[in-house]
């Protein structure tokens, strides 16, 4: 059963588009019908493979943005300068569009709603959407859970994924951190995550914390988190770009 289970993840599937809703001006989700997904757990990512008529192919891995149990995998893409795979996700996919994927991948980064701690959740840019897989989860799973903080740096208004659903959402502290653009009247100028953005949930509430983002704010925060006091192996990070994995 184990060996079936993992030769299942490691199967390429077609993946047929079903809908796509735009998030940003640089960013979509794309809403996807997958024969034979076994489910996955908040956190996980999957590969997804294009390939041209000529037979060129390229790959590149994406975090799953929706909640298990939905029916349906969401993937939240955002468009990479010169991105082969991003580029059509974002710009050219529509509707009955098929493409291949295979996963759930992952194990370290994901989170288990049963006997949770108190969650501290940090996401830099598009880093923030396997966090709104966890959060979509919590939500689904109903009430009685631990308390949730999301700590999202983005760098403008503009650029704010998911913004209507993080206002609406419960059981979730919200905090917004604009990097080059606050919105107007905001009491934080525009700034990075910083040691006074986190002090707000401090290692005395014992968190379970999550960081994603680009290789070098996952390390930043990371330390941060490290010189607060909050032991090392209660950090979990998933870090992408030139070193990294997932986006």
């Amino acid at each position: 059963m184990a060996r079936a289970a993992v030769l299942g993840r490691l199967t390429w599937r077609a993946a047929t588009v079903a809908a796509v809703r735009q998030e940003n001006a640089t960013a979509r989700t794309l809403v996807l019908d997958v024969p034979g997904w076994q489910g996955h757990v908040p956190g996980q990512h999957v590969d997804v493979r294009l390939t041209a008529p000529d037979g060129y192919s390229a790959q590149r891995s994406y975090s799953i943005a929706s909640a298990p149990g939905t029916g349906r995998l969401e993937l939240t893409v955002q468009r990479v300068d010169d991105g082969e795979v991003s580029s059509y996700l974002v710009d050219v996919a529509e509707p009955g569009d098929v493409f291949e994927l295979r996963g759930p991948v992952g194990g370290y980064f994901t989170w288990q709603a049963a006997g949770s701690p108190p969650v501290l959740l940090i996401g830099g840019g598009s880093g923030v959407v396997p966090l709104m897989s966890m959060i979509r989860a919590r939500a689904a799973a109903g009430d009685g859970l631990a308390p949730f903080r999301l700590v999202y740096s983005t760098r403008t208004p503009a650029t704010l994924l998911y913004g209507d659903e993080l206002a609406a959402a419960t059981g979730v502290e919200i905090v917004l951190a604009y990097t080059r653009e606050a919105p107007p009247g905001s009491a934080r100028p525009p700034s990075r995550v910083d040691a006074t953005l986190l002090g707000g949930w401090g290692p005395e509430r014992m968190p379970l914390c999550y960081v994603c983002g680009p290789t070098g704010f996952v390390e930043a925060v990371a330390d941060l988190l490290v010189d607060q006091g909050h032991p090392a192996g209660r950090i979990r990070t998933e870090r992408f770009g030139p070193t990294g994995g997932a986006s």
